[in-house]
């Protein structure tokens, strides 16, 4: 949606929101813009300066301005949530159920039935408060995710850079942000190395804009102030440093903020099922009423009081009101759950979906991998190895696009080419110290307060490496003279500084990379402090060394600077004819566990697939030692050549994908997707959002991730681990399971009421015609089958919601993409053990009132029955997933409640209440008699199902 007459009218907003702000700068101008001052000029006005603010102005200023967030969107309220549990129209049926009660009574010669309509009441109200508790919990459980979810912001705070939360950014504090980074507030730009944002949220432009630290013009329209990062926006290309100067609702986001909807809404299969489900129980109640309705009126001359009474009864016993909350409590407990296992859940539907996944194209690094990576090798191009102690990037934290590491990857396992070793003395060994500090300097890795650094783990390395050599490698961006930032496209980076160890004048370009990019750009070689020629002989010796390092498990980057460089050059006059240096070999282990997540998920029939940005012999080796098929690797130039229908046929067969871009995912994850797969895929970069996005379930990096890549996905693991997505899924499907069961719980007990009380009525007014002849002689009353729906239902299918999961559930098959809740088999056992429940009930029924001949006797051996028949029935529905009776201590405890309290409702005055009388020995025998018959039945169902319907 084209969103720029919304962003006028903000403007307007705002511009009287920060008239005063605006009013006059440092020089003595008045209603100078931001964007159209001086970098300098905006500094001034701010009272900060490039280094940023000390802490105790950040602390002021914080209280002056408030945080950084805009203000609460009207949400939903609890007030509203709770209105909501009364509004729906099955309970809007039961309202007018109680209102038919007192109507009852205008009719001459009838007394209305208050009781019947208080209690009806009573129970809704018991049960619109207990939505309203698992509503609300869901509200909160969410609220707290998103508050875990909060961005951190990366700031200059007295000269030294630090990472705060983005709530804590205030007018003055300079922000560093890099590719892949959420502008946290509105900033002027201070310094900018080939930026570019994207500011679709507020000008609905979907192309990214250069951003450059030069001023524009006053008057600028919003999408063309460059020289200023929007809050809501993302740093897609690039890097910049900026002051900040407005927060929260002062921004141009907050000036329009209502009219902004940035969180992806999108409905889940599950949700989708639902609906339908709540559509087709409201559908079906409907026309049985009515069916009913027509049956007693005309076949059996009812009195139409009585005729409605009984289609009010019916629509109470088919209604299963505690769905809705044990759906969302069920949700919300699996989203806890996986929480607690590093995986946060965007979306609670999302939960479930999971269980459904059996495709799942993961990245590499970080995930299969423990993206902890060090420099083990160097080699040199006088054909010498260098063996290094290495540079450890584990205090390293993901930023940007992932550096140059996502392109340069290159690892295989076959065996090693000999190479002559030798220990690292920079200090006395030129060409290795200008190899070490060519990756140090290249390179974006800021250090923090804590002495970590911030940085792509790739590049933490590099100058993990170069600092354990002694070599200071500097970093500055103001040192600077020019750079080129890495992209997946590029696959290599450059900067240009005045000085550099090594032969030639400055100023001097230094280069890293992939090693076949940075060899292509070479025409010479430093070896032994010369620059030489570089020949095909010593071209084929570099591949054969990469070959090599690549058989011992390693990734490799390349290294190349070009002396007397101009930094006015464009790009790719700037990184041609360079020197080649050398290369450097870094390792990063598979992650513990990994091995066994795989061989779990294939157990499961969830085929794993790899798709890295790494050489094919990085991604067959690692696929290897993770258990990941690698007899075909396919290459991501491979997948562009290939048309539709020929790449759905490949991603059948092949399970590693090696020098892909996002572009190729994309296109991989819908060949599977059109093959009828249901497909969870991980990704960490910006270009990865539309994978993500389009994904069934979208798996981003919590660690090393982008904010755009988390924005976009349904889940985010805390630990980048693949162990977490096996987790996961397993959760998922034990989820479902529970759904499944407590549904099966639900409607199969309904089912059984709802035959009850229509052929008990039709029976009993053949059999017993003086007593059904009785206006109130239904076989159970609407307020005992509410009793049964909120108490008896209602707290063991909440208890069913917590089940453990099987044994086997990663030992079974996804279940198909168009399969439902209710499949075959569950059908089939709604069906079955309604018709169980209604014969036995029936029977026991009409035996009580043959005996006793007391129809509120009879009424009150088959409420019995049923709350007893039902509560037994928990432990059917589990059979099907071979579940001890005591492995539920919270299913255990739910029916000795349930049962407890219609003990209390038999056995105190609350039983005139309910129009039930206490039960005696000879009662309770009857009851315990049906129980034969029933439970039989039970067990008969299971088997049969089991054979029927064997997965």
């Amino acid at each position: 949606m084209d969103i720029r007459p919304l962003v006028s009218f903000g403007r307007t907003v705002h511009e009287q929101a920060t008239a005063h702000r605006e009013s006059e700068d440092a020089s003595g101008r008045e209603d100078v813009p931001w964007h159209a001052l001086e970098r300098e000029a905006a500094l001034e006005r701010l009272e900060s300066s490039r280094e940023g603010l000390d802490t105790d102005e950040s602390v002021r200023r914080l209280d002056e301005h408030g945080p950084n967030e805009l203000a609460d969107e009207e949400g939903v309220s609890p007030f509203s949530l709770l209105v909501s549990q009364f509004t729906g129209p099955l309970i809007l049926l039961l309202f007018f159920a109680a209102g038919l009660s007192l109507a009852v009574g205008l009719l001459p010669g009838r007394d209305p039935g208050y009781t019947d309509a208080a209690l009806i009441l009573l129970i809704l109200l018991g049960n619109g408060l207990f939505g309203f508790v698992q509503d609300y919990r869901a509200e909160q459980a969410l609220a707290a995710l998103r508050e875990m979810a909060t961005p951190d912001a990366t700031v200059r705070r007295g000269g030294s850079i630090r990472a705060v939360p983005a709530t804590e950014v205030v007018p003055g504090d300079v922000v560093v942000l890099e590719a892949g980074d959420a502008v946290p507030a509105d900033a002027r730009i201070i310094t900018a190395a080939d930026c570019r944002a994207d500011e679709s949220t507020l000008t609905g432009e979907s192309v990214p804009v250069d951003k450059a630290a030069d001023p524009v013009e006053a008057d600028a329209a919003l999408a063309d102030r460059g020289s200023v990062l929007h809050a809501g926006t993302t740093v897609v290309r690039g890097r910049a440093e900026a002051v900040v100067v407005a927060t929260a609702m002062d921004t141009e986001l907050g000036a329009i903020a209502d009219q902004l909807g940035q969180a992806r809404q999108r409905e889940t299969p599950f949700e989708i099922e639902v609906d339908r489900l709540g559509r087709r129980i409201g559908v079906g109640i409907v026309a049985l009423i009515l069916l009913i309705a027509a049956v007693q009126l005309f076949l059996t001359a009812t009195d139409p009081v009585v005729v409605l009474l009984v289609a009010v009864t019916l629509a109470v016993a088919a209604v299963p009101e505690g769905l809705p909350a044990v759906v969302t409590l069920t949700l919300a407990l699996g989203s806890r759950t996986l929480m607690e296992r590093n995986a946060l859940v965007r979306n609670l539907a999302v939960v479930e979906s999971l269980g459904a996944v059996d495709y799942i194209v993961t990245d590499k690094t970080g995930t299969l991998t423990e993206n902890r990576m060090t420099v083990t090798r160097a080699w040199l191009p006088d054909d010498r190895t260098v063996e290094l102690d290495g540079g450890s990037a584990s205090a390293g934290t993901a930023s940007g696009d992932g550096g140059a590491s996502t392109a340069a990857d290159s690892v295989s396992t076959a065996d090693s080419a000999s190479a002559t070793t030798a220990d690292p003395e920079p200090n006395s060994d030129p060409a290795l110290a200008a190899l070490l500090s060519c990756g140090a300097r290249c390179n974006d890795t800021k250090e923090l307060d804590d002495g970590a650094h911030r940085g792509d783990p790739t590049e933490v390395a590099l100058v993990n490496a170069a600092a354990d050599a002694g070599l200071d490698g500097s970093r500055d961006p103001d040192e600077r003279l020019r750079e080129v930032p890495f992209t997946s496209e590029r696959k290599r980076m450059s900067v240009v500084v005045d000085a550099f160890d090594a032969p030639g004048d400055g100023p001097v370009a230094l280069v890293k990379g992939a090693p076949e990019e940075i060899v292509a750009r070479c025409d010479r070689v430093l070896v032994d402090g010369e620059i030489e020629s570089l020949t095909d002989e010593r071209r084929e010796r570099v591949e054969a060394t990469v070959a090599a390092f690549a058989d011992d498990a390693l990734r490799v980057l390349g290294f190349a600077y070009a002396p007397g460089a101009d930094p006015d050059d464009d790009d790719e006059t700037l990184e041609s004819g360079l020197v080649f240096l050398g290369l450097q070999g870094m390792t990063d282990p598979a992650r513990e566990g990994v091995a066994e997540a795989v061989a779990d998920c294939l157990d499961a029939g969830v085929r794993v697939t790899m798709a890295t940005g790494d050489t094919p012999r990085t991604a067959r080796a690692i696929a290897r030692e993770v258990g990941i098929d690698a007899d075909s690797v396919v290459t991501g130039t491979e997948v562009a050549a290939m048309d539709d229908e020929e790449l759905g046929r490949v991603v059948e067969e092949t399970n590693v994908f090696a020098r892909v871009a996002p572009e190729h995912k994309v296109r991989i994850l819908r060949a599977l997707q059109d093959a009828g797969y249901t497909v969870a895929m991980t990704g960490d970069g910006v270009n990865d959002a539309p994978a993500l996005g389009n994904a069934d379930v979208g798996i981003a990096m919590g660690d090393r991730g982008t904010q755009v890549a988390q924005g976009a996905s349904d889940v985010v693991l805390r630990d980048d681990n693949f162990v977490t997505i096996r987790d996961a899924i397993a959760e998922g499907r034990g989820i479902f399971d529970n759904i499944r069961k407590f549904v099966n719980y639900l409607l199969s007990a309904n089912a059984g009421e709802v035959f009850v009380v229509f052929l008990g009525t039709l029976l009993g007014a053949a059999l017993f015609p003086a007593v059904f002849a009785a206006e109130s002689a239904l076989v159970i009353t609407p307020v005992a089958l509410l009793w049964l729906n909120l108490v008896t239902d209602g707290f063991p299918a909440l208890a069913l919601g917590a089940d453990p999961k099987s044994d086997d559930v990663m030992r079974r098959p996804p279940r198909p993409r168009d399969e439902g809740v209710l499949d075959r088999r569950t059908v089939a056992s709604i069906l079955g053990i309604g018709v169980a429940l209604t014969a036995t009930g029936l029977g026991v029924f009409f035996y009580a009132l043959s005996r006793s001949g007391d129809l509120v006797v009879a009424q009150t051996v088959l409420f019995t029955f049923l709350v007893t028949a039902e509560l037994v029935r928990t432990q059917s529905v589990r059979l099907r997933y071979r579940l001890s009776p005591l492995s539920n201590p919270w299913l255990l405890g739910a029916v000795g409640l349930s049962l407890a309290l219609h003990l209390v409702l038999l056995y105190t005055p609350v039983a005139d209440l309910f129009g039930v009388v206490p039960l005696g020995l000879t009662e309770w025998g009857w009851v315990a008699g049906a129980f034969v018959p029933f439970l039989a039945a039970n067990l008969c169902l299971v088997w049969l199902n089991d054979r029927l319907f064997a997965q």
